[in-house]
């Protein structure tokens, strides 16, 4: 039975996009600046496989005979998010840029959520969510209010502290700004972000919930589902699409645990995709401008490597991409507009260098072809850059 599995690095840019500009990204690569920033990459599964094939990168020199394809997809789509990455992936083009509030949501939203959940809000700025809660945490705890934030993507981000406000109370309040955030302000998540702690020591608890709106269909994950093929997400993967087409969704608080639930479910899957996205690239150090990190955090899934790709059979599919870019090195801490990689493997064959241009729908339609999906419909973009024997 027919197997693949899709592997997101969050943040993983392998350099600007020809429109960079426009976002104020000319100078964004994230792969390129990292290995520069820490003296050369050090990754040997990753520059065994062909990652020096991507693009050049000090201290990952490129492999004419790689196992893997190797390339960069430009995306379509408008923006650098989170959704429209992981959608496009999948063949959904956001052809539009979708809202995001670098001042903070208007009246016309807030205003009517604080009415419909009986709290005040504080906040209403853009802010990282580790920093918002230190900030804000003591006054939360003090007045019952939500701290709203919002970031360089389309979110609206809830935080309480869960010994004030109810897990149950927090998501009930999510669901609520979900229905608000229509029309003019659909926003592609709305996040629960619950915390503990105490003042001056607040942390996020593992409660997060995302409820994204749901994405157009069919894509290629409904097309393999209809196959017969099952769909697994492991971390956030299954809650940006709002769990349309997933059979299970994982959810997971660390790299660690996500490779660790993805070799669980190749070990038991017989037909189908397990499809991971793994954070820490991105919301640990891409948006906390730390390169050094960000490279280890990269040494670490490439020691793991070998234990994902042990639990291969003959003839699985492996793709490693991304989603957008998030480099640690260039002013500000938000995305990066710039190209997706792509390193693709199939147990048992060689590449033998072969080198990729795309675009990242042509992941979808590759995993569809692979899981045995129908042709898809006309306006579907992507073509499958490997097909079955």
């Amino acid at each position: 039975m027919a197997r693949a599995c899709v592997i997101v690095l969050d943040g993983v840019g392998a350099g600007p996009l020809p429109d960079a500009s426009r976002y104020g990204d000319e100078d964004a690569n994230t792969l390129g600046h990292v290995a520069e920033a820490v003296s050369g990459l050090d990754l040997p599964m990753l520059e065994a496989l062909g990652l020096g094939n991507v693009a050049p990168l000090k201290g990952c020199p490129p492999q004419p005979g790689a196992p893997a394809i190797a390339g960069r997809l430009a995306p379509r789509s408008a923006g650098k998010d989170t959704t429209t990455g992981h959608w496009e992936l999948m063949g959904v083009v956001m052809p539009q840029l979708i809202p995001t509030y670098p001042y903070g949501f208007p009246a016309e939203v807030i205003d009517p959520f604080m009415h419909r959940t009986g709290h005040g809000v504080i906040g209403n700025k853009v802010a990282s969510g580790a920093d918002i809660i230190q900030e804000l945490g003591e006054e939360h705890i003090e007045t019952g209010k939500w701290i709203v934030y919002t970031s360089s993507d389309s979110v609206f981000q809830l935080a309480a502290h869960e010994d004030v406000i109810p897990l149950d109370e927090l998501y009930e309040a999510c669901a609520v700004a979900r229905e608000l955030l229509d029309g003019k302000h659909t926003v592609g998540r709305v996040i629960a972000r619950p915390f503990k702690g105490e003042s001056g020591s607040f942390e996020r608890t593992p409660g997060r919930r995302d409820f994204a709106l749901q994405p157009r269909r069919p894509n290629y994950l409904t097309l393999a589902h209809e196959a017969g093929a099952k769909i697994y997400g492991v971390g956030k993967v299954g809650d940006v699409f709002a769990g349309c087409d997933f059979d299970e969704s994982i959810q997971t608080k660390s790299n660690a645990e996500g490779i660790a639930q993805t070799g669980r479910l190749l070990e038991e899957l017989e037909h189908g995709l397990v499809f991971t996205n793994l954070l820490e690239t991105d919301r640990l150090w891409g948006h906390r401008n730390d390169p050094v990190n960000f490279h280890r955090s990269l040494q670490d899934f490439d020691h793991r490597l070998p234990e994902l790709l042990a639990h291969l059979r003959e003839g699985d599919l492996l793709v490693l991409t991304s989603d957008h870019g998030c480099d640690p090195t260039t002013p500000g801490n938000e995305h990066t507009r710039e190209y997706e990689l792509l390193l693709a493997y199939v147990e048992g064959t060689n590449a033998a260098g072969r080198i990729y241009e795309g675009e990242p729908a042509d992941v979808g339609a590759t995993v569809n072809a692979w899981l045995g999906g129908r042709s898809p419909e006309r306006g579907l973009p992507g073509k499958p850059f490997v097909t079955p024997a």
